[in-house]
């Protein structure tokens, strides 16, 4: 009932809260009037003394005398009261208003020279903590991301994720394809922005309309760099067109196909690729060469200790990456080096370091057809089908393997050559029942590539039935006592962790290689010529290769001596991984010193970087490349989404 009376009216309020701070101070103002020994002794004098602590109390005055006087005087007090009670309420307002802003993320940031990621997806964990590393190796600097999502919901994430650092970390709110929601991350003052797709259909039309707002924002020529990435390569010509000169699209999609493909070849090869597109470890440089110009490519390769030469950065921006060894570095030219930092190093002739006797003799190697397992189905399973039947040799064999509930578009090869280099097949199971793997002779593949679901159903998880599936097999290698070499996709990188991979078996993220790559090309534009020869088909790519294939096994020998023997096999060596079968090494080596020098076995595998790639070797015409960051993508068959019809 009390309650009620106050809800009434603010009157009401007012009155009861007057009568309550009456109804305490005075009584206490009397008491200690009576308990004083120097309190007047008449009864007037000890009320006028009442009233006095009263009114000091409440700040209503301490004016005594006529009752005119007196009333003023609280009347001034009262006034005094509103408007201080006033001014301290506009205070507060004011800053609850600015506090309630700032946990909305709609302040403006200030920083200069910051980097600014545009979007939410499973990338922008990888992409943020890439960009952190950066900064903090250069002091302290500002990483703000930009999301229609809640800021703090934005910061826990990260902050789980990043942990502390010396980089500071701003999250703001707003929608993507908003200038005004731009400009709160001030991206006319960035050092680089960094578009992100987002995870549902519409994610590439999303990605050109924030290109076009960053372009109404900051200018179509000025600005800084931009790097975006679509998951459909039919967006890729508008969003070059909506970036501008300035910017750089990949292709998630194409990306995270070709390198499932190279991994199903070689085992191993994503922890290579985090490893050399890591911030924290060796990374792509350019540098400066000029004291070596007029050098063959032969002769630079041995002029330092742990830098890798793997090319030339041509004067008109072109890449030429593992050059023939004679090629001569011209003026104005660059050179691209794999090592831990960009730091200018003097020359070191390393020559004397080299043993041809230890050399092994060049070998033709002649690739075979071979056998691949494809279980599950998503978007990404075209793009497989179609790289394997133009880059397989003749005689592959490919098996499809797809649940009940998975949407598979079976389709006519769409080039009678490349249906003649691979025979695909196609058949339905339940992959989360052991005895469908049991009917096949797992033994007799040469890979096995496993998909997940590109939207998990019910209330699965993403990576739910991609574990499943891993487990299935994990437990057929234990039944046959046989390792198998699969590679499987991940949506989440968490679930790595939890992925049963057996001793030949390896995950690859989905998107996560994209998101490296974004972070590398934001923090030097300059490698992004250099990255599509990385990943072109035409141009050079990374692999593993035996160690026996460059010096003797069981002789020893310095790196250096790897180093000019891959040269004369027309490759690159950038690294090595030791052969660990216990799975207690250090995993793999890049950039180690050209005079370091070790015992080299046949199951020691050297990193390198060859002028002949291809997924399956052999013969691709080069139509491909990964990521396609700059040329224009080849017409694609829109009815091209699955496999052929079974035979």
């Amino acid at each position: 009932m009390f309650d009620r009376r106050l809800a009434r009216s603010t009157g009401r309020l007012l009155f009861w809260l007057a009568l309550g701070c009456l109804a305490v101070v005075v009584p206490v103002s009397a008491l200690l009037v009576w308990m004083d020994p120097d309190a007047p002794r008449t009864l007037s004098g000890r009320l006028t003394a009442v009233w006095r602590i009263s009114a000091q109390t409440l700040r209503l005055g301490e004016a005594t005398g006529a009752p005119l006087r007196m009333l003023l005087s609280v009347l001034l007090g009262l006034v005094a009261l509103l408007c201080v009670s006033t001014l301290v309420g506009v205070i507060t307002t004011g800053l609850g208003e600015r506090l309630a802003e700032l946990r909305r993320g709609r302040s403006t940031v200030l920083e200069r020279d910051h980097a600014v990621v545009l979007g939410w997806s499973e990338q922008v964990f990888t992409v943020v903590a890439e960009l952190v590393a950066a900064q903090q190796s250069r002091g302290r600097g500002v990483v703000a991301v930009l999301a229609d999502r809640d800021t703090t919901e934005m910061e826990q994430a990260l902050a789980v994720t990043l942990g502390a650092g010396r980089a500071r970390l701003v999250c703001r709110t707003g929608s993507l394809t908003d200038p005004g929601a731009l400009a709160l991350v001030a991206p006319a003052a960035a050092a680089s922005v960094l578009v992100l797709p987002a995870e549902d259909t519409a994610a590439d039309p999303e990605v050109v309309r924030v290109l076009l707002a960053l372009r109404s924002l900051t200018g179509a020529a000025a600005g800084p760099p931009v790097v975006a990435a679509v998951r459909d390569g039919r967006y890729l010509p508008a969003a070059r067109l909506a970036a501008g000169a300035r910017g750089v699209v990949l292709e998630t999609d194409m990306t995270t196909a070709r390198l499932l493909v190279q991994s199903a070849r070689r085992p191993g090869l994503p922890a290579v690729l985090r490893d050399l597109l890591d911030v924290a470890g060796a990374e792509f440089h350019v540098l400066e060469g000029r004291e070596l110009a007029g050098l063959a490519f032969a002769d630079i390769a041995l002029r330092f200790e742990n830098v890798c030469v793997v090319g030339f950065l041509r004067a008109d921006g072109r890449a030429c990456l593992t050059p023939r060894p004679g090629s001569v570095l011209e003026a104005g030219d660059r050179l691209v080096v794999v090592a831990y930092d960009g730091t200018a190093r003097p020359p070191v002739d390393c020559r004397r370091h080299v043993d041809p006797a230890v050399m092994a003799p060049p070998v033709p190697v002649v690739a075979e057809a071979a056998r691949v397992l494809l279980l599950g189905w998503n978007r990404r399973a075209p793009l497989i089908v179609d790289i394997l039947r133009r880059t397989a040799r003749p005689g592959s064999v490919l098996d499809v393997l797809t649940g009940p509930d998975d949407r598979v578009v079976r389709t006519p090869p769409q080039d009678p050559p490349d249906a003649e280099r691979v025979a695909v097949t196609h058949r339905v199971g339940d992959l989360a029942r052991p005895e469908t793997l049991r009917a096949l002779d797992t033994r007799g593949y040469d890979s096995v590539v496993v998909l997940g679901p590109d939207t998990a159903a019910g209330g699965e998880r993403p990576d739910d039935r991609t574990l499943l599936t891993l487990l299935m097999l994990r437990g057929r290698e234990e039944e046959t006592g046989c390792a198998l070499p699969v590679v499987a996709e991940l949506c989440d990188h968490r679930s790595r962790a939890l992925a049963p991979l057996g001793p030949e078996s390896d995950a690859v993220v989905r998107g996560e290689l994209t998101a490296l790559l974004m972070a590398q090309i934001s923090q030097d534009p300059t490698l992004a010529p250099v990255f599509e020869e990385v990943f072109a088909v035409r141009g050079g790519a990374l692999d593993l290769r035996p160690a026996g294939r460059y010096v003797l096994p069981g002789r020893t020998a310095s790196f250096a001596t790897v180093v000019a023997s891959a040269l004369r096999h027309g490759d690159c060596a950038i690294g090595y991984r030791p052969h660990d079968p216990d799975g207690t090494g250090g995993g793999t080596l890049l950039c180690p010193d050209k005079s370091e020098r070790r015992v080299w076995t046949d199951e020691d595998m050297v990193v390198v970087l060859s002028a002949a790639p291809g997924a399956f070797d052999a013969g691709g015409d080069g139509r491909d490349a990964l990521p396609r960051m700059r040329r224009e993508p080849e017409e694609r068959d829109p009815s091209a989404n699955g496999p052929p019809e079974g035979r």
